[in-house]
């Protein structure tokens, strides 16, 4: 097993069934979460929700679910690509997490089903009582963390 980045094909599904409000333009925006999980995972394209039944980390000072995403940035477009990145990192302050993981999983978590919008590797970590950080990209449409083109 092993984990894929990917943008999530059920994802784009929903946002044809317009699920997913990453801005107030239309309706309450909603809530996104991240939540790392270990290199055992077999995310991907294929991931449809989170789910705790996967083999997300655990340890001191992690909740599972992960940490919610600070989300001030609406999206936008340039030229045919619309585009957006999370106005924060992602942080996980304090935490000692034991088993190498190498994924994090953005979700919407204010969808009942806790509906999956992507996966996002990295080199494989370990934290012992430390702040591990995903500093996130530059919001455009070459650089941004989703991209649609």
């Amino acid at each position: 097993m092993a984990n894929t980045q990917a943008m999530c094909t059920s994802f784009k599904v929903d946002l044809l069934n317009g699920l997913h409000a990453f801005s107030s333009a239309y309706r309450t925006v909603d809530v996104f979460k991240a939540a790392l999980f270990t290199a055992a995972s077999s995310l991907g394209a294929a991931t449809t929700s989170y789910t705790t039944a996967t083999t997300e980390v655990s340890g001191t000072n992690y909740t599972a679910g992960g940490v919610t995403v600070t989300n001030a940035t609406a999206p936008t477009s340039s030229g045919t690509t619309a585009y957006w990145t999370p106005s924060a990192s992602f942080t996980y302050t304090n935490v000692t997490l034991a088993t190498a993981f190498d994924a994090v999983l953005l979700y919407n978590s204010t969808a009942t089903g806790k509906n999956a919008v992507s996966v996002h590797t990295f080199g494989s970590q370990t934290v012992t009582a430390g702040t591990f950080v995903l500093t996130m990209p530059t919001n455009d449409s070459t650089n941004a963390l989703e991209r649609i083109a």
